[in-house]
């Protein structure tokens, strides 16, 4: 078996910014999948609002998934043959939540991302900035505590990217939500209340 991540002792606060840093391999993407339980770790204990993950079935970690955190990855995974509005309130329905409810909970929260204008253009209509913001919005949608990044403007150039770093900077300060993000990008992370540095599957604390 090899051992991604080696005695990781982490702790993030409500309402933090928190930036993962490291090379490529480090084992960045490994850990945010395991905060989002999208992996398992194999020891230790991972605890959410006193509830420790590794204990829970898979459909247990399912609603918490679902209904706690909002994941934003590098690409953005859109559904092309839907609108953007229809993108963004795709969890809510999944949820069962009411079309008509979920329809104007998506309108706000786009119109909140500077994507107002935006509703009805599907994804090939989009640019890169605007297909991220949909995909942040989406995440946006079933009102997580946290949301979690990974590169999200790793496939951006650098004016796009900003915009990104803006709308989740704005996220936080507005809604109080913690931001957890992996990011090569040295002015995502300096964006962030504190930054995490990942060296071989070891965690330090990063200025």
């Amino acid at each position: 078996m090899i051992e991604v991540l080696k005695g990781i002792d982490l702790t993030i606060l409500p309402g933090e910014m928190m930036a993962v840093e490291g090379a490529s391999g480090a084992g960045k993407s490994t850990l945010l999948h395991i905060l989002g339980t999208l992996d398992r770790a194999t020891e230790g204990k991972i605890l959410f609002q006193g509830t420790d993950l590794l204990a829970r079935n898979e459909s247990e970690l399912a609603e918490i998934r679902n209904r706690h955190i909002g994941f934003v990855f590098q690409f953005h995974h859109l559904l092309p043959e839907f609108n953007a509005a229809e993108n963004t309130m795709m969890p809510a329905l999944i949820q069962g939540l009411n079309r008509e409810e979920a329809g104007k909970k998506a309108e706000r929260i786009l119109t909140e991302l500077g994507l107002g204008d935006r509703l009805l253009h599907k994804p090939g209509e989009l640019s890169g900035g605007e297909q991220q913001r949909v995909a942040v919005a989406r995440a946006l949608m079933l009102d997580p505590r946290i949301i979690l990044a990974d590169e999200p403007t790793g496939n951006l150039d650098t004016q796009t990217g900003e915009e990104v770093h803006n709308r989740l900077v704005q996220i936080n300060r507005d809604l109080g939500i913690t931001i957890v993000v992996v990011t090569h990008n040295p002015a995502l992370a300096s964006r962030m209340t504190r930054r995490v540095l990942l060296v071989d599957g070891k965690l330090f604390e990063n200025g």
